[in-house]
């Protein structure tokens, strides 16, 4: 890193410690040694995953309070405590959908903002996939849906499809059809 863009932390300052969530206020320094307060929110990470069954795309749609609307979505899940994010896959690919998938290939992840949490997103797309059973965890209610590729591009065309991640990822497996 260029030291010359750095900021240094001085203090970290927790206002607010949670389940899912952790909020800091903390003084830093500039990188010309002023100093300033960052607001962070530190989250442990997610994964994704995308898994293509008979053509067709799961999605699960479920509504998001922060938005107060209904959002379409690929299957994902926070990290749970030593949880490698191939496992974070597969466990909600299985609750969210009932698919299971012989393997998982990485594609890389993601940081969703920046500007003030230090989440990581872990994305993945499924092979080898095969039905099964959903199982949704308690007080998870969602729906899924099954979408084909060209149809979930015109969808984030359109604005239909506006989570970050499922923009991603549908950029990096069918992004060449999208322009």
């Amino acid at each position: 890193m260029s030291e010359e863009l750095k900021e240094t932390t001085v203090n970290k300052k927790y206002v607010y410690k949670g389940k899912i969530l952790n909020v800091r206020c903390d003084d830093a320094l500039l990188p010309d040694g002023r100093p300033c307060v960052r607001e962070m929110v530190e989250h442990p990470g997610g994964a994704a995953v995308l898994a293509e069954y008979e053509g067709k795309i799961a999605f699960v749609r479920q509504f998001r309070y922060p938005y107060g609307e209904l959002i379409l979505e690929l299957p994902a899940g926070k990290l749970e405590k030593g949880e490698a994010p191939v496992r974070t896959v597969e466990r909600e690919l299985s609750e969210e959908t009932g698919l299971k998938a012989e393997r998982f290939l990485s594609l890389g992840e993601i940081y969703p903002t920046p500007g003030y949490t230090d989440e990581k997103l872990y994305l993945f797309k499924a092979e080898g996939v095969s039905r099964g059973e959903s199982h949704p965890d308690e007080g998870e209610f969602l729906s899924v849906e099954w979408i084909k590729a060209d149809e979930a591009l015109e969808m984030v065309r359109d604005g239909r499809i506006k989570d970050a991640k499922t923009v991603v990822m549908l950029l990096k497996c069918y992004g060449s059809e999208l322009f």
